[in-house]
């Protein structure tokens, strides 16, 4: 007994070390659950001609990866030249997810939109940056030259 037992607690350190090595790996803000940024697209498709299907071919995707809704109200979405979004009082879905479009239309629960007339995010290189109404950073998405038209963040 005394051999299996020695055998069993070894394993038994080596998977609880796994699972905490794992959730320390996650970032905070998947491990308790919260929103992220999931995604920009920053080259829209085609020319880019300032038209507003061309502006809204620009945007930024945010995703609730908590079991509950959350509250967005007065949370700010901005890019390194400080040009600001600032959510509404609405929520997002446990689970959903959110583009927030550059220019015109009318918001859904999975569309929002900026009504700008000129493109956000560059290029080149850029960086989404997310904050809660009090300025706390919740996360933040960076891409270069070496990015295609998109960044998976």
């Amino acid at each position: 007994m005394r051999i299996r037992a020695a055998l069993t607690m070894p394993a038994l350190a080596l998977t609880g070390a796994a699972v905490l090595t794992g959730t320390l790996l996650t970032s905070p803000a998947q491990a308790a659950g919260g929103v992220v940024l999931n995604r920009v697209w920053f080259d829209s498709p085609g020319s880019d001609t300032g038209s507003n299907s061309s502006l809204n071919g620009e945007w930024a995707e945010i995703k609730n990866t908590s079991r509950s809704a959350i509250s967005l109200k007065g949370w700010v979405l901005k890019d390194k030249s400080n040009h600001k979004y600032v959510f509404a009082n609405i929520k997002i879905g446990a689970g959903k997810t959110m583009k927030i479009r550059t220019g015109s239309g009318d918001d859904t629960s999975a569309n929002k939109y900026q009504d700008r007339r000129a493109y956000v995010w560059n290029n080149t290189s850029d960086t989404a940056t997310l904050t809660k109404a009090n300025g706390s950073k919740v996360d933040s998405c960076s891409w270069t030259t070496r990015d295609a038209s998109d960044k998976k963040c």
